[in-house]
């Protein structure tokens, strides 16, 4: 069953959400011309239509000691093994995101650490764990993130 079309002021709360989850509805309500009530039901409907998973703080993990980014591509290394790579990894709380991709790579990994020494440690651990061999790449700077594509 598809999800009914989606209505351009519906779209709008969303990219106004994504730019700030603690907007209030008097707040939303000003910036889509509804009033505080239409704007909370319009919400509700996009939470429960599953439009809107959950809301969420954006964290300066620099300020929390872990200032060093890394993408880590994963493949098996033995393709003939079950595909249980996120389930082996899950524990793993350096890893922040995990991406089923399509190409040469099975999974990327996002991950946050503190230092090039905590890196190596944690792409050993990820290969123990996963049977799997690795290529990373370290960030340099993020110019933007989490952007909304509302």
């Amino acid at each position: 069953m598809s999800q009914p079309e989606l209505e351009a002021t519906d779209r709008k709360i969303l990219e106004l959400l994504a730019g700030d989850g603690r907007m209030s509805f008097t707040d939303l309500g000003k910036s889509t011309g509804l009033s505080t009530s239409a704007v909370h039901q319009r919400v509700k409907r996009l939470e429960q239509r599953g439009l809107i998973l959950g809301y969420g703080a954006t964290i300066d993990h620099e300020q929390l000691g872990l200032p060093l980014t890394a993408f880590i591509s994963i493949r098996p290394i033995d393709p003939s093994q079950p595909d249980d790579s996120p389930e082996r990894l899950r524990g793993i709380g350096e890893i922040e995101s995990c991406w089923s991709v399509a190409g040469d790579e099975s999974y990327i990994l996002k991950v946050r650490v503190a230092a090039p020494t905590d890196l190596e440690d944690l792409l050993a651990r990820v290969r123990a764990a996963a049977n799997v061999s690795t290529r990373t790449t370290i960030v340099l700077s993020t110019p933007y993130e989490n952007r909304s594509v509302v």
